[in-house]
């Protein structure tokens, strides 16, 4: 059977995440739902990573194995009208060699944090930023948050549910910056703990509001302790960005 490669877009304001769940429409569920009318049989999609309730998506990965030869453009303009009404966008699907795997092969993972640093509230990007009306230095910020950088235990910003089997990983770049209004943040790494980088947005938000210092971040890196962790920071602002492979 034919193995196609998706790009996919996908605000996740009303979904319980990307994996398929019992408590409610999934991301997965949707596309699947999708592909199901196309192919007449359920397909199972792989993604390559795993997003939170209320987190979305710029540049998502999936794989699946489809049943008949079909053209991929085609498939992209059949899937774009059955989640028409779901704030999900097939941006580009292609056929892929059989070996293939979204999440495995996947070299780097960028997700970016979206800061609305201002009085007013928000309208158009409510759900999709995390408004702050307190004064940021993002500079401060982005100076505490390169104790992040590198490989380390990240315990202290790991969920109780997490799954994996090791809470260290390699952060390969953090970046911090303003324009305007608006404060981004950008993580890279092969991959992320569960929870992992809303809890680390959620400590770097107290330097910039002058709570925590430098120190107190790595104190609270080298504490491998989640009690020690700052409120997360809500999944509204959250995005995974792009996937690398």
């Amino acid at each position: 059977m034919p193995r196609l490669k998706c790009i996919v877009e996908y605000d996740g304001t009303r979904f319980v995440g990307w994996q398929r769940q019992l408590n409610g429409r999934s991301i997965q569920e949707a596309i699947e739902q999708a592909i199901e009318k196309i192919a007449e049989k359920k397909i199972t999609i792989f993604g390559a990573g795993r997003t939170d309730t209320g987190v979305h998506a710029v540049h998502q990965v999936f794989h699946f194995d489809f049943n008949k030869d079909i053209d991929a453009k085609k498939i992209t303009d059949a899937l774009n009208f059955h989640l028409k009404d779901d704030s999900i966008s097939i941006l580009k699907t292609e056929l892929i060699n059989d070996d293939f795997d979204a999440r495995r092969d996947a070299k780097l993972r960028i997700y970016k944090y979206v800061i609305i640093n201002r009085d007013s509230p928000l309208s158009i990007e409510k759900d999709r930023a995390w408004q702050l009306k307190i004064k940021l230095n993002e500079e401060n910020m982005n100076d505490a948050a390169q104790i992040l950088v590198g490989t380390h235990d990240f315990t202290t910003f790991r969920s109780t549910s997490c799954g994996a089997k090791s809470p260290i990983k390699t952060m390969k770049k953090i970046n911090i910056f303003r324009k305007e209004d608006y404060i981004y943040s950008y993580f890279e790494s092969e991959s992320f703990l569960q929870h992992q980088v809303r809890s680390m947005m959620g400590c770097i938000k107290l330097v910039g509001e002058n709570k925590w210092t430098k120190k107190d971040l790595l104190d609270v890196l080298n504490s491998k302790d989640r009690s020690q962790c700052a409120t997360p920071a809500p999944a509204a602002g959250l995005y995974l960005e792009n996937i690398i492979y």
